[in-house]
């Protein structure tokens, strides 16, 4: 124990002896490690945020709209219009197993809603209760829709938060009325506003019974009655996306007469294959920064290796006096290797430690914006660096400990 003091004691006043060299060397291990954890962390910022935004309109939420299909089969040439109605909806219910939920859209924009303290233009959709199942409507005041709302096509409405502030200003929504083209409707509740930031046209939308919303303000298209904007469905787990994507072709290319093995005849949004893919950038991109963070951490090894060589011929005299009086060679590569691994441990900490901090500190200030959050710091990126460490600090000890332990004393005391 008092031969590791000694050592360690050693160790510290040679260090303090070289304050500027040691000052540097521990600055580049520092700010390799600092850097690896920023830039893995940074690509982590941009993973969770994208996530985020993603998570905002529902969890492994997919849509269908209608689409083009050809004319006549197996042509490429001529194509028609179609729309997604009724049947499809009852269909998909009853015939697709892998579909957990599903339910229609009626969506307008060009609806006006007007009250008493203001104005505005946003989007109307007609909506089943169990939308809020599939996409996220988070309810602030009041009450969601409920199958009665549905059976009696009331006219009710939930409002989005941007849509409450332009026609309620400083006013309590809930339980008030406003026009929608005319036609009278009874606020029953409010939503949460989504995301942060201004997100305008996310939050300006008027959610009304789909009863109410075909009764009034169907689908605009001649001789189809039964027209329904879009289709939101969720499948029963994540993995069974494409099962389930491919149950609805099925119904849909039935229904419409077209092949349904046609990709380009449907116009859909997953948001899981999305997800997925923007992940696999991520994962890329990590990758790439990571490997960029190692590099700046190898370069500071390098540096630590260099200033021990340093110090080790600078000390040769004192290795050959030390050899003289009888020390080991294990004592000499001992004392060289500790203070190689010190160097480079101590700086990697610092580094780890003020990478840390400052993305701690970012996120406490919360600078999140759209598909963005602060720099996270990820447990493998800081498992891989400590690691990372740990072997350039064998390499940065062990090498120059080996040439000052193989010095013979009659050489080292030559140099003096």
């Amino acid at each position: 124990m008092r031969l590791l003091f000694d050592i360690f004691v050693q160790m510290l006043r040679t260090l303090w002896g070289n304050k500027l060299r040691s000052f540097l060397t521990m600055f580049g291990i520092a700010w390799g490690v600092g850097s690896l954890l920023l830039l893995v962390g940074l690509g982590e910022g941009f993973r969770t945020g994208n996530k985020k935004q993603l998570a905002q309109m529902g969890e492994n939420v997919m849509f269908l709209w209608g689409g083009r299909a050809p004319a006549i089969s197996g042509s490429f040439t001529s194509m028609r219009q179609y729309s997604l109605n009724d049947k499809d909806y009852e269909d998909i219910k009853a015939e697709c197993p892998e579909v957990r939920i599903v339910s229609p859209l009626i969506n307008r924009g060009n609806l006006r809603a007007v009250s008493e303290f203001g104005s505005t233009s946003g989007g109307t959709q007609g909506v089943l209760p169990n939308i809020n199942q599939i996409r996220n409507f988070p309810q602030h005041e009041g009450r969601w829709f409920h199958d009665g709302d549905i059976e009696q096509a009331q006219r009710v409405a939930v409002i989005g938060d941007e849509t409450r502030k332009q026609l309620f200003p400083g006013q309590p929504a809930v339980g008030s009325t406003m026009l929608l083209n005319g036609i009278r409707f009874e606020v029953i509740g409010t939503i949460e506003r989504i995301g942060k930031g201004e997100n305008t046209n996310r939050n300006l939308f008027v959610l009304i019974p789909f009863s109410t919303m075909r009764q009034f303000f169907p689908v605009n298209i001649a001789d189809q009655p039964t027209a329904i904007s879009a289709i939101n469905y969720q499948p029963k787990t994540r993995a069974l996306h494409d099962t389930a994507m491919l149950e609805i072709h099925k119904v849909v290319g039935r229904n419409h007469n077209f092949d349904w093995h046609n990709v380009d005849a449907f116009d859909e949004w997953d948001t899981i294959k999305t997800q997925d893919m923007i992940g696999g950038i991520f994962d890329a991109m990590d990758r790439f920064l990571g490997s960029v963070g190692l590099v700046t951490l190898a370069l500071g090894a390098i540096g630590v290796i260099n200033i021990m060589l340093v110090a080790v011929a600078e000390r040769t005299p004192e290795i050959g006096l030390r050899k003289a009086l009888g020390a080991t060679n294990r004592s000499i590569m001992f004392q060289f290797f500790a203070e190689g691994a010190f160097l480079t441990l101590m700086s990697g900490g610092i580094g780890m430690a003020a990478a840390a901090i400052l993305m701690a500190g970012l996120h406490r200030l919360d600078l999140s914006t759209g598909g963005f959050d602060p720099p996270t710091l990820v447990p493998m990126s800081a498992a891989i660096a400590i690691g990372s460490l740990a072997l350039a600090g064998i390499i940065a000890g062990l090498y120059p400990a080996r040439k000052a332990a193989r010095l013979t004393p009659v050489d080292a005391l030559r140099k003096e």
